[in-house]
């Protein structure tokens, strides 16, 4: 056996990137119901899965008709693998939606203040949003704004009417609660902050806890906890 041959026989089979994709979608899907804010976009992974959503599209859409069983069989297997990845796309975006709606000052102002200072709706923050979420989250806003100008800003002062107010130290942007307790794996050995006082807490690869997300959210974003 030569060097290669030996290698591959040592690390086995190779995984497939779509089954690759399918688990990281779950885990993406999870967390983005999991966490109490807006999770980055996952533009590499959706751009793989959408474009494995439109081939496999094509596919059933070329075979359809055929009367050979086999091939019907085959279709029937297609279209159930393609049922389940479109589910996992659709409650995602759904997921994300609802945040948007529910805290869309709090994305607009203060996660995505660039956003705010630009009146293109073609703008949007890579990291967070997708450019379709970015056209929403502006056209939601603008929606928002002329509803509450028309209702009653309108007879209000202009120095009152301001929709992301911060004076007297108190915003007037809803934001998620970032000490919502959400259930986390280690996935390596990390410690986080329990309390505001310094207390730090110990998390062993393989555990679960129930931690605050805001401890933990760093964590999260570098991959050393996962939400389940």
């Amino acid at each position: 056996m030569n060097l290669d041959e030996i290698l591959a026989e040592a690390t086995g089979p190779s995984i497939p990137q779509s089954t690759l994709d399918l688990q990281e979608l779950s885990r993406v899907w999870v967390a983005e119901r999991v966490a109490p804010e807006l999770l980055p976009w996952p533009e590499t992974l959706m751009e793989r899965v959408l474009a494995g959503i439109r081939r496999q599209v094509e596919i059933v859409e070329e075979q359809t008709g055929d009367m050979d069983s086999k091939t019907n069989f085959k279709l029937i297997v297609i279209q159930t693998e393609l049922e389940r990845w479109k589910f996992l796309v659709r409650s995602l975006l759904r997921a994300r939606i609802a945040k948007i709606d529910a805290h869309p000052h709090h994305i607009l102002f203060t996660i995505s203040p660039t956003l705010a200072s630009q009146s293109s709706s073609t703008s949007y923050n890579p990291d967070l949003l997708s450019p379709a979420e970015s056209n929403y989250l502006h056209t939601h806003t603008a929606l928002l704004s002329s509803h509450y100008s028309s209702s009653f800003l309108s007879t209000f002062p202009s120095a009152l009417q301001s929709l992301d107010d911060t004076s007297g130290g108190i915003s007037m942007i809803s934001a998620p609660d970032l000490d919502t307790a959400v259930f986390v794996r280690c996935l390596e050995d990390c410690t986080v902050e329990r309390t505001e006082g310094g207390e730090s807490l110990i998390l062993r690869r393989g555990d679960v806890w129930v931690v605050r997300w805001r401890g933990v959210k760093l964590k999260v974003e570098r991959g050393l906890c996962e939400l389940i």
